[in-house]
C-alpha cells in the first residue's frame, strides 16, 4: 500500500511581468499563498567579489504586516532568525542552477515578498524567484549585455508532510501544516537533482520508507509546478 495520499500541489499560478519598473516580476500563488517577487539587475557585486569576473544572485524575503492572521510588525532595524534562514535559502537555490561565470560582474536581487501565507511561503518563493530571474536573464539577452543565458537548468520547491494517518501529502496549507508530524522542504531541478532538503518529525520520528516517500511524493508534484513555469514563460 502506497503511503503517499496527495502528491498534486494546490492550484497554482505564476502571473508574469506584474511590475513595470522590474527587470522581471511574477505573482506567485500555491492554494492561497501568494508572493510577489520581483528581480533586480545591478552593474555591480559585493566588494568581496570585485575583479572575480563572477556575478552574484541573492534574495530577500519578507512577510507583509497582514499576511497572517494577525498584524506582523515590519522587520525595520532587525531582521529576524526566520527571515534570514529563508531568504539565503531563496539565494543558495538559485546560484546553484546559475554559471555565474557567464553571469558576469553583476548582481541579481530576488525580493518576495508575502502578501497572504497558508503554508509553504518559502516554497513558492523559490519556485516564483527562478521565474522571475529567468525574466531578468531575457532582459539582459535582449539588450545585447549577454549573449546566452547563464541558467544550467529550471528548479522549484515544494513542501511534504506526514499526517496523523501517516500518509504523506504535498504542499501542505497553513493547517496541514500545523498538524503534520513531520514537515519537509525539498527543492530540486528539473532533471531530478536535489538542491536542499529540509525535513523535521515534530511529534513522531519518521522511519527512512516515508523519508523516501516523502521525496518521490515532492518529485511528483514539482511535475506540475515545472509545467507551470513553462506556461508562464510560454516555453
Amino acid at each position: 500500500m502506497s503511503l503517499i495520499e496527495r502528491s498534486t500541489p494546490r492550484e497554482v499560478k505564476f502571473s508574469i511581468n506584474i511590475n513595470p519598473y522590474a527587470a522581471g516580476s511574477v505573482l506567485a500563488e500555491f492554494g492561497n499563498t501568494k508572493v510577489h517577487i520581483t528581480a533586480s539587475i545591478e552593474e555591480s557585486v559585493p566588494r568581496w567579489m570585485k575583479g572575480s569576473g563572477k556575478g552574484w544572485v541573492t534574495a530577500e524575503y519578507s512577510m507583509l504586516p497582514s499576511s497572517t492572521h494577525t498584524r506582523s510588525r515590519r522587520e525595520r532595524s532587525k531582521i529576524g532568525g526566520r527571515t534570514q534562514e529563508i531568504q539565503r535559502l531563496i539565494g543558495r537555490s538559485l546560484r546553484a542552477v546559475v554559471d555565474l561565470e557567464k553571469l558576469g560582474e553583476r548582481m541579481i536581487t530576488l525580493d518576495c515578498d508575502v502578501m497572504v501565507a497558508d503554508g509553504g511561503t518559502r516554497t513558492t518563493s523559490i519556485s516564483g524567484s527562478f521565474i522571475a530571474l529567468e525574466l531578468a536573464i531575457q532582459s539582459l539577452i535582449a539588450n545585447g549585455e549577454l549573449s546566452e543565458s547563464p541558467i544550467i537548468e529550471p528548479l522549484a520547491a515544494i513542501s511534504c508532510g506526514i499526517n496523523d494517518e501517516g500518509k504523506i501529502i504535498a504542499d501542505l496549507n497553513y493547517e496541514e501544516d500545523s498538524s503534520c508530524h513531520t514537515d519537509m522542504n525539498i527543492v530540486m531541478t528539473e532533471s531530478g537533482k536535489f538542491i536542499e532538503v529540509q525535513g523535521t518529525a515534530e511529534g513522531q520520528a519518521f522511519s527512512r520508507e516515508q523519508m523516501d516517500a516523502l521525496m518521490d511524493c515532492a518529485a511528483e508534484s514539482l511535475k506540475v509546478v515545472f509545467e507551470k513555469q513553462k506556461e508562464a514563460l510560454g516555453q
